[in-house]
């Protein structure tokens, strides 16, 4: 009797710290990824360069809330651009000095502002799951989401004429 109040008292201890592990375990993993809210990374908190290009946020940095363009009427999509149906471009009121396009994809969204012989970026958000990463040059912008092995790429270039959008599943 005593051996069997053992063997039981060792299963339920075992038992419950396996539990309390298995707990402890997928409560760090998804604390803070499941609900958090979609993030929008700023475009000038940076200046970090490496090798005549900027890398601007991190997948695991909280920046604060930035300002988004509002949506305005849809625009038709360039024809050099590849996109599926639910990645057409939208502009929003013409800025300043420009006209402010947003490219949605798969991986999140890309907003710039397009000028005459120069582009500038407003905003990039990555979608829920999704992780950015930017490149800036005097003649381009990157902007790559990833997520596993998909990568989604919005490029703007205007070295050799005004500013041309480029979106690109890799």
């Amino acid at each position: 009797m005593r051996r069997g109040l053992v063997h039981v008292l060792a299963w339920l201890l075992a038992t419950g710290a396996a539990v309390t592990l298995s707990w402890w375990g997928v409560h760090t993993v998804m604390a803070g990824t499941a609900y958090d809210p979609p993030r929008a990374l700023p475009i000038a908190a940076a200046d970090a360069t490496t090798q005549g290009t900027q890398a601007l946020g991190s997948p695991t940095q909280r920046p604060n809330p930035s300002k988004r363009p509002s949506a305005g009427p849809a625009a038709p999509a360039p024809s050099h651009t590849t996109r599926t149906p639910s990645q057409s471009p939208t502009a929003s009121a013409p800025a300043s000095s420009g006209q402010v396009k947003s490219y949605d994809t798969d991986g999140g969204r890309a907003v710039f502002e397009l000028g005459g012989s120069s582009a500038t970026l407003v905003s990039a958000t990555p979608g829920a799951g999704w992780s950015m990463q930017l490149w800036k040059t005097d003649t381009w912008i990157r902007v790559e989401f990833s997520r596993g092995t998909s990568r989604v790429s919005v490029i703007c270039t205007w070295h050799d004429g005004p500013p041309h959008v480029e979106v690109g599943n890799y």
